[in-house]
């Protein structure tokens, strides 16, 4: 299916989007993520770790894995670890990935991070700091001092659409979350733009998936908290914005029908069924992690290709999030049902 095909069609698929065809150009690099992938994480280790009687012991069950560390470990020493097991896993990707652009793409996103954190100091006159993530396209020492010097010009041009988005969405109203929400668009049509001009069928179904995700989330939040913010859709994703309207028109119970022709009925109606006994959005997020990684994981159809290089990562991040939940909610005596709550089922 070309690009083309792809927009004007919008969902013409039962389950997940097309994922694109092979490129031999990755042979190498496919196959060595296809081994790595059988050294992940199964999740009946994270199961025991969630009925795990302490921390203590929820450590020990990763005492012969990366994620190895003292059973005395205190949170920064927890973060430290992750974020280098998460550092390693995104050099490895570069060093796979012939395809600059896309390496690059990727990065874009600690840019994207890094500028939600410095627009917020700066709209709320605190100190702009140094603890910008160095993993990005622009060096932390240097987004700081962009931001310090006001030099908006040396940032690339996606990231200064960011910085007026965020800037003229707070002040319109003097509300910190139209900086969230500007960025969000801002980086959801970035990574829109970069797919087409390459013609790469994975990236605009990644893209258009990750912004249907954000927009089923942002409707069940807006219902939950009776605001009629119709504006906070995203656009470009496979289900019409309208429907998401629709979505905010209509009863709790009512809205996994109004999504029943798409891809996401049965997401919601799981989703909606527990936020309505528990009052938490931890089945949404689990169901929404849950349909992003089976899509990543229909990569495994091709023998060749970026497609499984890119859907790894992205697992192996997702796999590194999820022992920071284990560990954090050891660490601060979370409920074993609370966290299996969150856990997913794509492991």
């Amino acid at each position: 299916m070309s690009l083309l095909e792809q927009d004007l069609t919008g969902i013409d698929f039962y389950q997940y989007p097309p994922i694109g065809e092979e490129n031999w150009e990755y042979a190498y690099a496919a196959a060595q993520v296809r081994v790595l992938e059988t050294l992940m994480l199964p999740r009946g280790v994270f199961v025991d770790m969630a009925n795990a009687e302490s921390f203590a012991a929820a450590v020990e069950l990763l005492g012969s894995t990366e994620y190895a560390i003292d059973g005395g470990a205190d949170s920064e020493a927890i973060e430290a670890m992750l974020l280098e097991r998460r550092s390693a896993v995104r050099a490895l990707y570069a060093d796979l990935m012939p395809n600059r652009s896309t390496v690059m793409l990727i990065r874009s996103r600690e840019d994207f991070a890094n500028m939600r954190l410095a627009v917020r100091r700066v709209v709320t006159e605190r100190p702009l700091g140094l603890d910008y993530s160095n993993e990005g396209c622009v060096p932390a020492e240097e987004f700081g001092d962009i931001f310090e010097q006001e030099d908006y010009s040396r940032l690339p041009d996606y990231l200064q659409d960011a910085v007026e988005a965020a800037v003229l969405g707070y002040y319109e109203n003097k509300d910190i979350r139209q900086i969230d929400y500007a960025i969000d668009r801002v980086e959801a049509g970035w990574w829109v733009r970069w797919a087409k001009p390459l013609d790469c069928v994975f990236g605009l179904s990644l893209a258009r998936l990750q912004i249907d995700l954000y927009n089923l989330r942002t409707m069940l939040r807006l219902k939950m908290a009776e605001r009629d913010d119709r504006d906070y859709f995203l656009p470009d994703g496979f289900v019409d914005t309208d429907k998401y309207i629709h979505g905010l028109d209509t009863g709790l119970e009512a809205v996994a029908a109004v999504f029943y022709a798409t891809p996401y009925a049965e997401l919601l109606d799981e989703s909606i069924t527990y936020l309505r006994t528990e009052q938490s959005f931890l089945r949404l997020e689990q169901k929404c992690e849950d349909h992003l990684i089976g899509f990543l994981k229909t990569t495994r159809q091709i023998a060749a290709g970026p497609q499984p290089v890119i859907a790894y990562l992205l697992m192996k991040e997702a796999e590194i999030r999820t022992v920071r939940m284990m560990l954090v909610g050891k660490k601060n005596g979370l409920s074993s049902k609370l966290v299996l709550d969150r856990l997913g089922h794509w492991m």
